[in-house]
């Protein structure tokens, strides 16, 4: 799926769309998506001037992201204007290496569990096959 399919599904919009591709998405199992960081990022500037990195929580956004396209596949609905996903608890986070302008960004998420409207996913970011991110996180999908 390329950014103007992930754009029917996502709300966000620049500067925080941060899901450039999908590239692998197994409807009520698993998704893969990338996102390609570089230096023009707007948080770079204050998120170290002198040594660039993307912030934490900005991971766990991303994360987020993708797993809300996998949420979206395959409940087979099309976001409207009212539609959100809203986190309701992110936990186990672990930071293991900075992500820096020129990484890419991979992003893999699966279903854990789904209770009617809240959905539970485990999420690991890597950089180069290295694991730079990874949370269990629990999201509310409005629809």
């Amino acid at each position: 799926m390329d950014i103007n399919e992930i754009k029917q599904y996502l709300p966000h919009r620049y500067p925080f769309l941060l899901v450039d591709r999908i590239i692998e998405l197994e409807e009520n199992k698993r998704v893969v998506g990338i996102k390609n960081v570089t230096i023009n990022e707007p948080f770079f500037p204050g998120h170290f001037p002198h040594n660039p990195v993307m912030p934490g929580v900005l991971i766990i956004e991303a994360l987020a992201q993708t797993a809300a396209m996998l949420a979206f596949k395959s409940t087979g609905t099309k976001p409207n204007a009212d539609s959100n996903v809203y986190f309701a608890s992110v936990d186990g986070v672990r930071f293991k290496r900075p992500v820096v302008p020129g990484d890419q960004l991979v992003m893999e998420a699966e279903i854990v569990r789904t209770i009617r409207n809240m959905w539970k996913f485990k999420g690991v970011a890597r950089v180069d096959g290295q694991v730079a991110t990874e949370a269990e996180f629990m999201c509310a999908l409005k629809l």
